[in-house]
C-alpha cells in the first residue's frame, strides 16, 4: 500500500516569460509542490491538466495564459501510422538493416524550452517529437494548400494524357460540339525533320507488347488449337489489404548480417534500479550534449543536479499491483541502446490508465535517425503492449500539453485518434471538434452542453484533507482549532477546486 500524497499549494498566479511567444509575463500558471503521489492521484491530476516537472507540478491557468496549453491523449489501440510516420519507421530499418544515412538536410527542429527553465519560472515544457522534411513540417493549412495544387496538377496531367489521345476524328467533332477548346489538343504538323513519322504505325506501350509476345509463343506452343497450357500450381501472390500494423515496422525481423543493433530497456528511476545507477553517467552525458547541442545551454548549465532534479526525481511512489503492468506503476527512463551505447533516453511515468510522456533526450549525433518522432511511436507501441499484459484500464498515451495558438507546436494533432481535455468541464473531446474552434478563439470550452459543469468540483470543501504537525485532520476540524486558518482559507479553497472534490479527500494538503 503507498504512503499518501503530501502536497504543498502556492497561492496565487505566477506569471512569467512565456516559451511560444516570447511575452514577458504572459504566461500564468498554478503550482504545488509534490513531496509525494500515489500514481492514483497523479492520473486524476492530469485528468484535470496539470503535469509535473520534477516534483513541481503546475496546472496553466488557460483562460488568462498567453498560449493556453491542452492536455492532449492519444488513443494507442485506434492508432495507425500516418504516411509520414511510416517514412520515419522505415528510414530506422533501413539504417539498422544496411547502415543507410538519410542523407536529405532536415530543418532545424522546434523544441519547446528544456523542462528545468519551468521552475525557474517558464513553463513551457518539452518538445518530445521533431518534425521531418515533409509535408507534416508545413502545418495543416500549407499541407492542404500543397495536397490540393498536387491533385490539381494531377488531374491536368490526366486530361492532357487523354487529350493527346484522342484520334483526329474525334477531336474534330468535339471542337463541331462547341465543347470549350481548352479541352482539346490539336496536334500541330510536325516540322521537317522533327515529330513523329506518320508513315508508320503508332507506338505501343512496353506492357501492350509483351502481351503479344505472350501470345505468339503460346501460339507457336500449342498450333493445332489444343487445350491451354495448365494453370500454374500456386495461384500468384496477391496484395493483402491488411495495411502494416503499427509493430509490423518497429518489430520486423533483422538480417543475420544487419548493420546496427538498437535495443530499448526500459529502467525504473525513482527509487533508482540497479541498472539505473549503473547508466546514471553515461545517460548523464548524452543529455549534457542534447542540452548543449539543442536548446544552445551553456557548457556549465547542464549539470548532474539540474538533471537528476528535472528528469530523475520524481513525485510518484512506486507500485506493483497484482492486476497492473509487470513493471508496476511508477517514473521510468525508456534508454534506446545502438550497437551498445545509449543514443537517447525517453522519460515516462507509467499510471493506471496510461503511459505518460515527459521529456526525451538525444545524442545529436543521430538527429537524422528522427529519434523523437520514433521514440513516440514506440511509446505507443509500449502502451498497447502493456494493454494487452494487464489486466487494467491502461489504455492511453498522453503527449503533454497541445498549444495550437503556436504552429509550430501543432504537431501532436498528427497522432490520431487523439482528444483535447476540456478547461472547464474536464472531459475529454475528440481533436477534431475542437481544432475549428481553436482556430476561432485560442481559449475555448471544447464541451458544447452549455449546463455541463465540472463534475468532480469541490463542494465539501471541510472534508479536504489536511497534514499539520504531523497529525492528519480535515480541513473543517483544522479550520476550528487554528487561529491562522481564516487567513488561509482563501488558498485552501483555490486549491481545493484545482485539485477536484476526489484528490483533495485523498491527498494531504501540508500546512506549516
Amino acid at each position: 500500500m503507498a504512503s499518501p500524497s503530501i502536497v504543498e499549494y502556492f497561492e496565487g498566479e505566477d506569471a512569467y516569460r512565456c516559451g511560444y511567444c516570447k511575452n514577458e509575463a504572459g504566461s500564468r500558471s498554478h503550482g504545488m509542490w509534490a513531496h509525494s503521489l500515489t500514481v492514483e492521484d497523479y492520473q486524476d491530476l492530469i485528468d484535470r491538466g496539470w503535469r509535473r516537472s520534477g516534483k513541481y507540478v503546475y496546472k496553466p491557468v488557460m483562460n488568462l495564459t498567453c498560449c493556453p496549453q491542452y492536455t492532449i491523449r492519444c488513443r494507442p489501440l485506434q492508432f495507425h501510422p500516418s504516411k509520414s510516420h511510416k517514412k520515419v519507421l522505415k528510414k530506422m530499418l533501413r539504417f539498422l538493416t544496411k547502415g543507410d544515412i538519410c542523407k536529405g538536410g532536415c530543418e532545424d527542429e522546434p523544441m519547446e524550452p528544456a523542462g528545468e527553465d519551468a521552475v525557474a519560472g517558464d513553463f513551457a515544457l518539452i518538445n518530445k517529437l521533431d518534425i521531418q522534411c515533409d509535408l507534416k513540417t508545413l502545418g495543416d493549412d500549407v499541407k492542404k494548400s500543397v495536397e490540393s495544387e498536387a491533385k490539381r496538377k494531377g488531374k491536368s496531367t490526366k486530361r492532357e494524357e487523354a487529350r493527346e489521345l484522342l484520334p483526329p476524328g474525334e477531336i474534330e467533332e468535339k471542337l463541331a460540339s462547341g465543347e470549350p477548346s481548352h479541352l482539346v489538343k490539336v496536334p500541330a504538323a510536325p516540322k521537317p525533320g522533327k515529330g513523329a513519322d506518320l508513315s508508320k504505325p503508332p507506338c505501343r506501350k512496353a506492357k501492350e507488347i509483351r502481351k503479344e509476345r505472350k501470345r505468339l509463343k503460346l501460339m507457336q506452343q500449342n498450333p493445332a488449337g489444343g487445350p491451354e497450357p495448365p494453370a500454374p500450381k500456386f495461384p500468384p501472390k496477391t496484395k493483402s489489404n491488411q495495411p502494416k500494423s503499427l509493430e509490423d515496422f518497429i518489430f520486423e525481423p533483422l538480417p543475420a548480417d544487419a548493420s546496427h543493433k538498437l535495443e530499448v530497456r526500459l529502467v525504473r528511476s525513482s527509487p533508482p534500479s540497479s541498472q539505473f545507477k549503473a547508466t546514471f553517467q553515461e545517460s548523464f552525458q548524452v543529455y549534457r550534449r542534447y542540452q548543449m547541442t539543442i536548446h544552445n545551454d551553456p557548457p556549465d548549465k547542464p549539470t548532474v543536479s539540474q538533471f537528476t532534479r528535472f528528469l530523475c526525481s520524481s513525485p510518484l511512489e512506486a507500485e506493483k499491483p497484482p492486476f497492473g503492468p509487470e513493471c508496476g506503476f511508477g517514473s521510468f527512463h525508456q534508454q534506446y541502446w545502438l550497437d551498445g551505447k545509449i543514443i537517447a533516453v525517453g522519460v515516462v511515468d507509467i499510471l493506471p490508465r496510461c503511459v505518460s510522456s515527459v521529456y526525451l533526450y538525444y545524442d545529436p549525433d543521430y538527429s537524422f535517425l528522427s529519434l523523437g518522432i520514433y521514440s513516440a511511436l514506440r511509446e505507443i507501441a509500449f502502451t498497447r503492449r502493456l494493454h494487452e499484459t494487464s489486466s487494467c484500464q491502461l489504455n492511453y498515451y498522453y503527449m503533454g500539453f497541445y498549444i495550437h495558438s503556436c504552429p509550430k507546436m501543432r504537431y501532436k494533432s498528427q497522432y490520431r485518434p487523439s482528444d483535447l481535455l476540456c478547461p472547464e468541464t474536464y472531459v475529454w473531446v475528440p481533436i477534431e471538434q475542437c481544432l475549428p474552434s481553436l482556430d476561432k478563439s485560442k481559449y475555448c470550452r471544447f464541451n458544447q452542453d452549455p449546463a455541463a459543469v465540472d463534475e468532480d468540483r469541490s463542494q465539501e470543501p471541510e472534508r479536504l484533507q489536511v497534514f499539520h504537525r504531523k497529525a492528519i485532520l480535515p480541513y473543517g476540524e483544522y479550520r476550528a482549532q487554528q487561529p491562522q486558518a481564516a487567513d488561509e482559507e482563501a488558498a485552501v479553497l483555490q486549491y481545493a477546486e484545482l485539485v477536484g472534490q476526489k484528490c483533495s479527500e485523498r491527498m494531504l494538503l501540508f500546512r506549516n
